[in-house]
């Protein structure tokens, strides 16, 4: 699947956005080593902290269903730049060495990275083990 594969199939979630707050809605496609793919939209609550964000989503759909072994990940929403993941999902994507993050926009901005160059200094279970 190509990258632009992928950015569509976030494109696509990102319709079913729940954000009735931020009136932000962002969708994220993760692509798995099987070949599946998983989506996510993000989901909003008008207690904030208990919202969701599309990449989280799709990450969790993608391990729900028993799947390891991330290949890609694409974010996108409407934004100026390449929509960047928030704090929260970077950390979620080093706990699962996902390599490549796709970033786009709806004008056709894209931008790969990887986890590291998110989140170079993320916390990791090592930090836990004595």
């Amino acid at each position: 699947m190509s990258d632009a594969d992928l950015i569509e199939l976030a494109i696509d979630y990102r319709r079913h956005s729940y954000s009735p707050y931020s009136h932000f809605p962002v969708g994220a496609a993760v692509l798995m080593e099987s070949g599946r793919v998983f989506g996510g939209c993000n989901i909003e609550n008008a207690s904030y902290p208990l919202s969701n964000c599309a990449e989280r989503t799709a990450i969790f759909k993608a391990l729900s269903e028993g799947e390891r072994g991330f290949k890609a990940l694409a974010v996108v929403a409407d934004t100026e730049r390449p929509c960047s993941p928030c704090g929260a999902c970077r950390q979620v994507m080093a706990e699962f060495r996902i390599p490549r993050i796709i970033m786009a926009n709806l004008k056709g901005d894209v931008e790969v990275v990887s986890w590291e160059d998110l989140l170079p200094y993320a916390f990791s279970g090592d930090a836990l083990s004595q």
